[in-house]
């Protein structure tokens, strides 16, 4: 059986822009844990027609498969070790070949600075970064909120979480920001607000997005 480590350096080695002739339209969305960025992104798919691509979801997905790939990365993951970019990049890349659309929104991911220089790596640029603004207090009131009577059990896996996001994803937010690219919304707003806002983003900033007649 050959080693985790050295089939993650080759997966490294080979890893490569595989979308071909076809042209996409990217957006990344990111915001802390609870952020409600989940909401939003479903919002965006309805009204906007992207589709919605999320990187633990394919990890999960791919691992349940069963897959020679699938084993890997759940190796990988039950040792505490962090899923390289390369493998997460490739299957983004699979699911929008697999697509007979040509624009996503990718959930979750750039989740840190190594991410984000990979994806740049495969010379594929977001359109824009949809960044989901909240105070700690506020999702960690929306966080506490979802559980069922074990508030207490919970609140330190909350703050790790918190302390993960600002410590990893901040500075790919930081970044995008000195680029131009983030596209800032108050999250902290009620949900129909906040999508009023996100609604005008993407008429604004996004020519691919052109919005769905509303449903009767």
């Amino acid at each position: 059986m050959m080693d985790a480590s050295v089939a993650v350096t080759e997966q490294e080695n080979v890893t490569e822009n595989i979308l071909g002739d076809k042209k996409v339209a990217v957006v990344f969305v990111l915001g802390g844990p609870g952020s409600g960025k989940g909401t939003q992104c479903s919002n965006i798919v309805e009204h906007f027609g992207f589709t919605h691509l999320s990187a633990g979801e394919l990890l999960r997905t791919e691992i349940k498969s069963g897959s020679e790939n699938g084993a890997m990365i759940d190796n990988i993951i039950k040792e505490g070790r962090i899923v390289p970019s390369e493998i997460t990049i490739k299957l983004l890349q699979e699911a929008m070949i697999k697509s007979e659309n040509d624009k996503f929104l990718i959930d979750g991911f750039p989740r840190n600075e190594e991410n984000r220089a990979a994806f740049e790596n495969i010379n594929l640029s977001p359109d824009f970064v949809l960044f989901f603004d909240c105070s700690e207090e506020e999702m960690g009131r929306r966080l506490l909120g979802r559980n069922q009577g074990r508030a207490d059990d919970n609140i330190e896996t909350i703050r790790k979480r918190f302390g993960v996001f600002v410590e990893s994803s901040l500075p790919v937010v930081e970044y995008y920001d000195s680029k131009g690219m983030i596209k800032k919304i108050n999250a902290a707003k009620p949900i129909t607000e906040v999508f009023e806002d996100v609604k005008t983003v993407f008429q604004t900033y996004c020519p691919k997005a052109t919005q769905m007649p509303s449903r009767e």
